[in-house]
C-alpha cells in the first residue's frame, strides 16, 4: 500500500509499522508462534473458532489484551507522527486505534479489509470508512449493518512492481533460467505443506517443466528439499525468502501456491493462473473459493490435478514453438481488477476534489508532510 501511495502521489509521506514487532516485540513472536502451532496441530480448532465468531466482533477479554500491550504505546507514536489518517489492515490495530477514537483521538480510520471474506472482528463503529476487495466484501459489510456510504471497492492493493508485466523470455535468461513452462510454487513465509504423493508428483515432470520452489523462512523445509535426489535436477530451483516475487511471476507460466489473499491478489494483476494448495481453515478458505468461482484457478486435490496443468503447459509450448506465452483467458473479474486503483483512492480520501485546502493545510502539503498514514499489519496467512 505504502509504496502504491508513493507512485500515485509522490508528496505523501507513509509510515508501516507492524503492530506487534514495533509496539511490543516481546510478544508479538508468541502469538505467531502460538497461532501457528495451533493451525498446524489442531486445526479444526481454528476452523471452528473462526466460524463460531463469523458474526461477532472481538470479545471484551480480547480488547483488554490488546489495551493492555498496545494502547499506551499506540497513542505515543500517533502524537509524535501526526499523521491525517490511518489504515489498518488487520482487526487487532483496527480495535486499538478505535479504542483511540473513543477516547478522543480526531484522525480519520480507515479499515482495508485484505482478503475476499469479512470476519466479525474487522467491524467497529468508529472506522470512517471501508476499503474492500469485491462488491461481494462490500454486501457482508452491509448485512452486518454498515452503511453503504461507508464501504467502498477499490480491490486489493499490491505493490508497483506487480502493476505491468515484464519480459518473460528476457527475465529468464537473466535468472539463469531455461525458456520452457514454468512453474512457481509459494507457500509464503512458512513453506509449502505438500504431501509426499504431491511432491513426487511434481519432480515427476522437472524434465519438461521447470519447477522454482519460493519456501520462505522455512530452512529446514529448504535443506531437506535440497537433500532428496529427484530434487537435484537442473531444471529445479529451490529459494528461500526473496524479493523478486514479481519477476518470478513474470517469468512462469502458473503459480502453486496456498491461497492467501495478497499473494493470489498479485498473481491475479500479473494474469498468472493458479493452481491452490488446500486452504488452511478460516480466511484462505474463502479465498480459495472465491478465486476457483471466479475461475483464477483449481484446487489441488489430487496429483492429478497437477498432471493435467503440467500436460496442458506442455502442449501449449509445442503449438506455440520455444516460447511460453502467457494464457489471454483471463476472466472479466481479473480484466476489471485496476492495481491501481486503491492507492488513488487513499490519495482522493487525502485530497477531495470538493475539499478547500486552507492556508496551513497547504503550507503543510508544499512541505510535504501531508500525510503520514499508519498502518497495521495482518497475521501470518
Amino acid at each position: 500500500m505504502a509504496h502504491g501511495i508513493k507512485k500515485v502521489s509522490p508528496h505523501v509521506h507513509s509510515r508501516v509499522i507492524e503492530l506487534g514487532k514495533f509496539l511490543n516485540p516481546t510478544v508479538a513472536p508468541l502469538i505467531f508462534t502460538a497461532y501457528r502451532k495451533t493451525l498446524s496441530v489442531q486445526p479444526k480448532l481454528v476452523s471452528l473458532l473462526y466460524r463460531t465468531q463469523y458474526n461477532k466482533s472481538l470479545n471484551g477479554f480480547t480488547k483488554l489484551a490488546l489495551h493492555r500491550i498496545f494502547y499506551t504505546q499506540t497513542a505515543q507514536v500517533i502524537a509524535q507522527l501526526r499523521p491525517d489518517i490511518v489504515i489498518c489492515t488487520h482487526p487487532f490495530p483496527n480495535a486499538v486505534i478505535s479504542r483511540l477514537k473513543r477516547q478522543g483521538l480526531k484522525i480519520p480510520l480507515y479499515t482495508l479489509i485484505t482478503d475476499y471474506d469479512v470476519h466479525g472482528t474487522w467491524i467497529n463503529p468508529e472506522v470512517n470508512r471501508y476499503l474492500v476487495s469485491t462488491p461481494q466484501v462490500k454486501g457482508m459489510l452491509e448485512d452486518r449493518g454498515v452503511p453503504s456510504s461507508q464501504i467502498q471497492i477499490t480491490g486489493i492493493p499490491v505493490h508497483p512492481d506487480f502493476w505491468e508485466n515484464g519480459d518473460k523470455v528476457k527475465l529468464r535468461e537473466e535468472m539463469g533460467l531455461r525458456n520452457m513452462p514454468t512453474a512457481l510454487l509459494m507457500g509464503g513465509g512458512w513453506g509449502l505443506s505438500f504431501d509426499e504423493e504431491h511432491m513426487k508428483a511434481l519432480a515427476s515432470w522437472a524434465d519438461r517443466v521447470q519447477l522454482v520452489f519460493c519456501l520462505g523462512s522455512n530452512q529446514k523445509m529448504i535443506d531437506r528439499m535440497k537433500e532428496i535426489p529427484c530434487f537435484q535436477h537442473q531444471n529445479i530451483r529451490i529459494l528461500g525468502y526473496t524479493r523478486e516475487v514479481s519477476k518470478l511471476m513474470d517469468v512462469s507460466d502458473v503459480l502453486i501456491t496456498k491461497p492467501g489473499g495478497m499473494t493470489c491478489t498479485e498473481a491475479m494483476a500479473k494474469g498468472l493462473p493458479m493452481l491452490f494448495i488446500p486452504p488452511h481453515p478460516g480466511q484462505e478458505e474463502e479465498n480459495c473459493e472465491y478465486f476457483v468461482q471466479a475461475g483464477h484457478g483449481r484446487i489441488i486435490d489430487s496429483a492429478d490435478v497437477i498432471t493435467n496443468c503440467f500436460q496442458e503447459l506442455c502442449d501449449e509450448q509445442q503449438k506455440q514453438g520455444t516460447t511460453t506465452p502467457r494464457r489471454n483467458d483471463q476472466t472479466e473479474q481479473t480484466a476489471a481488477y485496476d492495481p491501481t486503483l486503491c492507492a488513488q483512492a487513499v490519495h482522493d480520501l487525502l485530497f477531495p476534489a470538493t475539499t478547500e485546502v486552507t492556508a496551513p493545510s497547504l503550507e503543510r502539503f508544499k512541505a510535504g508532510i501531508t500525510a503520514r498514514p499508519l498502518s497495521g499489519t495482518r497475521l501470518p496467512l
